[in-house]
Parts: structure tokens; C-alpha cells; sequence
């Protein structure tokens, strides 16, 4: 993976700018005598912004870009002149990305609609200017606020594809053979275990000119939750699918046992996957005869639908997609969200990317105005703490 242009995984330093400070000049004039507090307000700092990119398909510009940072807003002026807003700094980010906090591994936003913009940190509100604290008492008030302090905050970016079926099953079951069989996608396909390096997405046509997404994923084994294989590494990706497609080979020794063991890998890796709906195809079918299909059928569970395919020639393909696209539209489907989300922990987590040791962040120390209020001078309208917002809430 070390050499593949698909990054689903990259940990980045984010920082808003804070806000200018507020002006405590006078107005002075040869013919204005007592002009009076004309100091303006500071500009707002710079936001750290999410956009969806529908042209990107991997995180793979911000690994060469991890710091981020927003200006800062411009000190106020004279004449109540506000100063100049800091410039806001834009994430182009793959159409499926979530985002976590670094340190604590909590949810914060993702990006699902191409376009899509969310304010990830706010940038600091600027100061008000002394003009602003004149009273019938105080004519000449000689102090003004700062600026709202930046924010900085480590991130995650996890790419998770979008897809309404997503396969599940170990190596060599056939994932990668069914998706070019039934789609225009060409995954690498070999007679040897782990083939798949990175998943895939391929559409699939159905009846009447419609159509859904399949999303392939390396093969996972037994422990995969816990680390071992490639599995740990793309689960992250079924999380985001409607429907889970487990594959089992025809060869395999204990097809149920295989299944329970994939099922408890997902269910271990995110508890909630449990709850989406599940298919099960019987891959390689047209190496059993009717003794064995038989022996077979007898031993899968009951509970969801099941069936037997063969990608090489062509059997149980359309009932599988006439099966899929029941699921996929079903009222119980579509009742609940198809999106799930687990905090980050150390199962979860990529270690290369989690020791990533940032550069010392450089700090911009050149403020016109050093001096600061009391805490009753500022408003709790004026410290909003909340960091993360949608842009509907600016």
C-alpha cells in the first residue's frame, strides 16, 4: 500500500485565525474639537472549511499537505474602519470522507454530497473598537477588545466509499470476479490470496435503466477486527453500504462456520453493522453437483436470503441482483440510516499515521493592540465556544 495512489487514511494539523483587535483611536481634526472614540473593529480570523470534490477519489494531496491554516483578521482603524477578514483556507476532500478528532477519536463531520461545505473551526470573531464603549460618563474610553483567539485542532480524514452493497469474504472467495462480471469495474483478479489491495467500486446495471454501486474490499480473515491481514484496514469502507454481500466459496470446508466467522469480524469491528441488511451467495457453484448443493443448503442459515452463483458462468447473477435490489429498496432498509459511524480507537487506528510527528506550527505574534479587557467587558454572544458548525448556523 506504501506505493499505491489510494490514501483512504491521513492525519493533518488544522488551525482558524484569530480575530484583529478593535482600535482605541480618536478622531482628530483641526475643526472638530472633542471628536470623540472612532476606533473600528477588528476582522474576523479565517475558517477552516470541508468541500466535497466529486473529482477526487483519495486523500492522497493532503499527505503533502499537513499543516492548514487560515489568516488572521486585520486590526480595526481610524474613522471606525473594520479591518480586513482573514482568508478562509478550503479542504477539497473525496465525496465520502469523515472526519475525527485526533486526540479523543470523536466523530465530528463528514462529507456526503459532492459541493457540500462544513466549517470544521471557526475562525476568531474580531474586536469591537473603542467607539463602540462610549458612554454619557465615559466620553473617552481608551481600551478596546482583542480578537477571538484561533482554534487548532488535529484531525483524521477517513475515506469511506459510497456504495450501496458492499462485499464481504476471505480472499480468493470470488469478490473481485463477481464485481467485473456484473459490472464495468476491472479489479485485479489472481489465483492467490490478498489480490485485491484496495477497493474498488463498480456499478451495476439492473432493469429498466436502473442501477446501483458495489464496493469491493481486500479479503478479510479470522481476527481482521484485531488487526490481523488487510481486512482491518478497509472495513472502515462497509460501513457506508446499504447492504452487506457476504461471499463464500463453494470449496470452502464449512460454509456456515465461514459465514459466522465474517459475520462476527464485522460485527466486532463496528457493533451497529449487525443491524444492516445481509445477503448470502454461494460463489464457485458450478464446481458442486446436486449432492452436495443439497448438503449445503441444508447447513446455511434461515434467517437472511441466500444463494448460489458462479461468476464464470453466469449462474444465479440475476437473481442475485434482483435480490440486492429488493434489499436495497426494502421499507426496513430504508426506514433506518445506511450510514454508521464508530469512534476511533486503537483497533482503528493507523499507527503510521498516528505517530506522524508535526513541524512546530509557526504562530503570527505581530498584534496592533496588546491590551486587554476585563471579563465583564465581553459578552457571552461574543466567546462562542462551539467550534465545529455547519454553515446554515453562521
Amino acid at each position: 500500500m506504501a506505493e499505491s495512489n489510494f490514501i483512504d487514511y491521513v492525519k493533518i494539523l488544522c488551525r482558524s485565525g484569530k480575530g484583529g483587535a478593535g482600535s482605541r483611536h480618536f478622531h482628530r481634526a483641526k475643526y472638530v474639537p472633542k471628536g470623540g472614540p472612532d476606533g473600528g473593529d477588528g476582522g474576523r480570523g479565517g475558517h477552516i472549511i470541508l468541500r466535497g470534490n466529486p473529482h477526487l477519489w483519495t486523500l492522497l494531496p493532503l499527505r503533502y499537505q499537513r499543516h492548514i491554516f487560515a489568516t488572521n483578521g486585520e486590526s480595526g482603524g481610524a474613522g471606525r474602519s473594520t479591518g480586513k477578514d482573514g482568508e478562509d483556507r478550503i479542504i477539497e476532500v473525496p465525496v465520502g470522507t469523515a472526519v475525527f478528532d485526533a486526540d479523543t477519536g470523536e466523530f465530528l463531520a463528514e462529507i456526503v454530497e459532492p459541493y457540500q461545505e462544513i466549517y470544521l473551526l471557526k475562525g476568531g470573531k474580531g474586536g469591537l473598537g473603542n467607539w463602540h464603549f462610549a458612554t454619557a460618563t465615559n466620553r473617552a474610553p481608551r481600551y478596546a477588545q482583542p480578537g477571538q483567539p484561533a482554534v487548532e485542532k488535529s484531525v483524521i480524514l477517513e475515506l469511506k466509499l459510497l456504495g450501496d452493497v458492499g462485499l464481504v469474504g476471505f480472499p480468493n472467495a470470488g469478490k473481485s470476479t463477481l464485481l467485473s462480471s456484473i459490472s464495468a469495474a476491472r479489479p485485479k483478479v489472481a489465483d492467490y490470496p490478498f489480490t485485491t489491495m484496495e477497493p474498488s467500486l463498480g456499478i451495476v446495471d439492473y432493469r429498466d435503466g436502473k442501477s446501483f454501486v458495489m464496493a469491493d474490499i481486500p479479503g478479510i480473515i479470522e481476527g481482521a477486527s484485531e488487526g490481523k491481514g488487510l481486512g482491518l484496514r478497509f472495513l472502515r469502507h462497509i460501513e457506508r453500504n446499504a447492504v452487506l454481500l457476504f461471499l463464500v466459496s463453494a470449496d470452502s470446508v464449512d460454509v456456515k462456520k465461514d459465514y459466522e466467522v465474517l459475520l462476527n469480524e464485522v460485527r466486532t469491528f463496528n457493533p451497529e453493522l449487525s443491524d444492516k441488511s445481509r445477503v448470502l451467495a454461494i460463489s464457485k457453484a458450478d464446481i458442486l453437483d446436486d449432492e452436495l448443493r443439497e448438503g449445503i443448503s441444508a447447513e446455511l442459515p434461515k434467517d437472511i436470503p441466500t444463494l448460489f452463483i458462479s461468476s464464470v458462468t453466469g449462474q444465479g447473477l440475476r437473481e442475485l441482483k434482483d435480490i440486492l435490489w429488493r434489499e436495497i429498496n426494502s421499507d426496513a432498509n430504508l426506514a433506518k440510516s445506511t450510514i454508521t459511524h464508530r469512534p476511533l480507537d486503537i483497533r482503528h487506528r493507523d499507527p503510521e499515521e498516528d505517530n506522524f510527528i508535526f513541524e512546530p506550527a509557526p504562530v503570527d505574534d505581530d498584534e496592533a493592540e496588546k491590551e486587554l479587557l476585563t471579563d465583564e467587558d465581553w459578552n457571552d454572544e461574543f466567546w462562542d465556544e462551539e467550534s465545529t458548525v455547519n454553515p446554515s448556523e453562521e
